[in-house]
């Protein structure tokens, strides 16, 4: 699940965080219930790779919190997971959609590769599904079901065309992740560009 290090990383570009506020927002953006076992082995992994900061703020009658900031390695290491998506990841919605929503930090040669991953996950997918509805001969319900999903796939497929056309009108001035701090571009509500 790359996509939960995406969004973790993402809001930590944001903005500074403790663990409950990374938690809410992964949460609050994915419906994927992000437990402690999960958020702090993968904010140790980014501390030791240099990618966050951790420091201690102190808490009137409680232990310290620990409140983590990206690195600028650590935006180098967004960016390169937002474009690394093998067509064996790119099947899965939550991996794409995830880095379809940051494409404000991306070139266009690399949001135009994620989507070529997609589409190329979405067609293998279409052909496996016309290959079982094939073989489905006259099992009525079971060709229903089939017939469902090549119709997503379809529908996929046409968003996919939109989104190219989307890509290729946006013309709005890109600044690199990296250069977030210095640009001031980037509030905790608002997404930097490239």
């Amino acid at each position: 699940m790359s996509y939960v290090d995406v969004m973790i990383l993402r809001h930590l570009m944001r903005t500074p965080a403790h663990g409950y506020e990374l938690r809410k927002h992964v949460e609050a953006n994915t419906g994927f219930v992000l437990h402690n076992n999960s958020l702090y082995p993968a904010l140790r992994r980014f501390e030791e790779a240099g990618a966050v900061t951790k420091t201690a703020e102190a808490q009137e009658g409680r232990p310290p919190r620990h409140v983590y900031e990206i690195t600028e390695l650590g935006r180098e290491m967004l960016l390169d997971l937002l474009t690394d998506l093998p067509v064996s990841a790119a099947g899965d919605e939550s991996e794409f959609l995830v880095r379809l929503a940051q494409f404000d930090l991306l070139a266009p040669d690399e949001r135009s590769a994620l989507l070529d991953a997609r589409e190329a996950a979405v067609r293998a997918r279409l052909e496996q599904l016309r290959a079982l509805r094939e073989r489905a001969g006259d099992e009525r319900w079971g060709a229903l079901a089939n017939d469902h999903l090549i119709d997503l796939c379809d529908v996929e497929l046409a968003w996919l065309t939109r989104l190219r056309a989307e890509a290729a009108e946006d013309h709005r001035p890109q600044v690199h992740a990296g250069d977030q701090a210095r640009t001031g571009l980037l509030g905790p509500d608002r997404d930097a560009v490239r």
